[in-house]
């Protein structure tokens, strides 16, 4: 599969039901796949919790959730072929347009943070 990049979710998100997203990453920091890639043109990531907030604003366990994310991004454009940068969000609510987009990305120069 060539992918396009990926699909930022937040569970916060009303059309969020349980499916609808490759990898699921929980409050507690757990990553969840599915057991197939179903979108052949993007790779979707769920966050579980309300992400619609300034970086400053998140508890510990969000801030983790966000590492885990930028960390699960740089594995799956490794994987894939994917430039880490193309990350797009659900809706303009999911993840939201106070989500700390910064934050999640690694630049591949940088290496983890």
């Amino acid at each position: 599969m060539t992918f396009e990049g990926f699909i930022i979710h937040h569970s916060s998100c009303t059309s969020i039901n349980g499916v609808g997203y490759d990898f699921w990453i929980g409050a507690d920091g757990s990553v969840t796949s599915a057991p197939l890639l179903t979108d052949p043109s993007y790779i979707h990531i769920c966050l579980e919790g309300h992400f619609n907030r300034n970086y400053v604003l998140l508890g510990p366990a969000q801030k983790q959730q966000l590492f885990i994310a930028s960390k699960l991004v740089m594995e799956l454009s490794r994987q894939y072929d994917i430039s880490p940068l193309f990350l797009y969000p659900h809706t303009d609510t999911c993840p939201g347009k106070e989500f700390p987009w910064n934050e999640l990305v690694i630049y591949p120069s940088h290496g983890y943070h």
